[in-house]
């Protein structure tokens, strides 16, 4: 049989699809989850089940977003798990996730994130994390380097901004290409993400700190003066306790939003 199929099912190229099936990493991911019976509990591509199973067995019901067709159905029919499923077949990038959440209940997101969509899926999720518990994802092991970084690593960019401007980032565990079928060329790793009940940096409009992230990391080598010149000069820089000759790359999150409160509060119109 191909390394591509598994459990009877070929693995889709398009659909980024890598099955976790290494028990001892299975049983460390659930641990890290912790679901509880009355949990709001939702995964994000449960493909053949490897995670949905050991899940389901410690709560009453889960709800589960596929975009593979095939796969929700054999969910819908499989003996274990049919009635404790919420279905919902369709794209995790378009799902509203609020739609699933209460104020009594927050969401408790996991998944194996197929990688080829990882990062737009978590600015998508980012933007529900107010209705958010807590979220534990498979990623690729870079991703979560770039998920936890500090200024003025090269890991640290728009995605470690946005990241912990919505969360704490914890890495949990690290997993090998042979946890998975078919193995992926990378190596892995699950994080675990807390949404902040109070932001501690809280930007006026999101719009300013996604256009100083974009225009910072898209200019690496440049200076802090340089880069924004066309939006902030050097003395306001100063006045914001950002030293103009660093570079973006050295900010912190509070600077950048410092930068995009003076923006928003300063430019009328962009």
């Amino acid at each position: 049989m191909s390394d591509n199929v598994h459990l009877g099912h070929r693995a889709r190229k398009r659909f980024g699809q890598n099955f976790l099936n290494d028990p001892y990493i299975i049983d460390g991911i659930v641990s890290a989850i912790n679901p509880l019976p009355g949990q709001n509990l939702v995964e994000i591509g449960p493909g053949l089940g490897a995670l949905t199973e050991p899940v389901a067995r410690e709560t009453d019901k889960l709800n589960v977003v596929e975009l593979d067709r095939d796969l929700a159905e054999r969910l819908r029919h499989h003996p274990e798990l049919s009635h404790k499923l919420n279905i919902y077949q369709g794209d995790a990038m378009k799902f509203d996730f609020a739609s699933l959440s209460s104020e009594q209940n927050p969401l408790r997101i996991f998944g194996n994130l197929p990688y080829n969509v990882s990062t737009p899926l978590m600015f998508h999720l980012f933007s529900f994390a107010g209705a958010v518990q807590d979220m534990h994802f498979m990623l690729q092991k870079e991703v979560v380097n770039r998920l936890a970084a500090g200024p003025g690593t090269k890991a640290y960019g728009r995605l470690t901004v946005m990241a912990q401007y919505y969360c704490k980032v914890v890495p949990v565990l690290e997993v090998p290409p042979s946890a998975f079928k078919p193995a992926p060329k990378v190596d892995s790793a699950v994080v675990r993400l807390i949404p902040h009940k109070t932001l501690p940096h809280p930007v006026n409009n999101m719009k300013w700190l996604d256009r100083v992230c974009r225009d910072g990391f898209n200019q690496r080598r440049k200076t802090v003066r340089n880069c924004y010149k066309a939006l902030i000069d050097g003395d306001t820089l100063e006045s914001l306790g950002i030293n103009p000759t660093m570079r973006p790359e050295n900010l912190t999150l509070a600077q950048f939003v410092a930068m995009a409160n003076w923006l928003d509060e300063n430019h009328n119109s962009q």
